[in-house]
């Protein structure tokens, strides 16, 4: 049995893990959340890890909030960089297998193809800088057997995400408007929790390699929300908007499709489409 600590344990993947969890009986899976464990104490870290013969990590932990990011560079630089340097550092030290959650958010969203793992990276906004500055830390600490897995759109059934706030919206607006020159691919973290405890086995590399992970498929925001009310069965008219229309602090990227083909190859997955894996999740939130 493989001892796992997952990070970030109350946020949207972490979650996902926690209701999957029973379903791998050949992990024993310790969850961390800011009140177990501060992953930004290198020391505290290293202990709880050798206390609890931790073998793999899958490092969910993130400071997510993007506009509020663009005022707490420190904080998000933080978390999402010197932390994962203070992880990839144990995970070295320790023999320590780690899958670390990175995002399209490290690329400007300048092209019309997807993103393949080794194209240029240029993040916009302060949170893209800050993850991809925690991908240079782990690529220069290189522990062996360690991946990143950058993904996008990230959805679940637990906490704040694009889905539960269009169902939420729905109970009081009849109209909405929502972005549609934002391009990219809805991620269900349930899927993507599954998938990475399936290939954690097979992990198995000396140098630090970069994996792209979404729900097949592309769609814009727009299409994302007629989608979640057509399937939800909710009759809210929807208006598509340019993103001018509606300013944020953070520069988002307009195009974040990932290609997936090396994760589907390396690893023989088959990903599903991103509306099936909106079916599923609406059907938890549902029931």
């Amino acid at each position: 049995m493989t001892n796992i600590l997952v990070t970030g344990a109350n946020g949207q993947l972490g979650s996902e893990f926690k209701a999957i969890a029973g379903e791998f009986s050949n992990y024993k899976i310790t969850f961390a959340n800011r009140s177990t464990i501060d992953i930004t104490d290198e020391s505290k870290l290293r202990s709880f890890c050798v206390h609890h013969n931790i073998e793999a990590i899958i490092n969910c932990a993130a400071y997510t909030l993007v506009d509020k990011a663009e005022d707490e560079n420190i904080i998000a630089d933080n978390v999402n960089h010197k932390a994962v340097n203070s992880i990839a550092t144990i995970a070295k030290e320790l023999n320590i297998k780690l899958v670390h959650i990175s995002t399209d958010y490290v690329f400007d969203g300048d092209t019309s193809l997807p993103y393949a793992e080794e194209d240029n990276t240029n993040p916009i906004n302060i949170y893209g800088r800050s993850k991809l500055n925690g991908e240079l830390s782990l690529i220069n600490v290189a522990p062996q057997n360690s991946i990143i897995i950058r993904t996008s759109w990230v959805y679940s059934s637990f906490g704040n995400n694009f889905v539960k706030t269009m169902l939420k919206l729905s109970e009081t607006k009849k109209e909405l408007s929502v972005i549609f020159d934002q391009v990219g691919s809805p991620t269900y973290a349930r899927d993507l929790a599954k998938h990475i405890l399936q290939i954690l086995p097979n992990i198995n590399n000396d140098q630090v390699e970069i994996y792209h992970y979404t729900n097949e498929g592309v769609c814009s925001w727009y299409d994302f929300a007629l989608a979640v009310f057509e399937i939800s069965k909710k009759h809210v008219e929807i208006t598509p908007i340019e993103s001018s229309a509606y300013p944020t602090k953070a520069t988002r990227p307009h195009y974040s499709v990932l290609n997936k083909q090396k994760i589907k190859s390396t690893f023989d997955l088959n990903i599903r489409h991103w509306r099936e894996a909106l079916k599923s999740c609406l059907s938890v939130i549902e029931s």
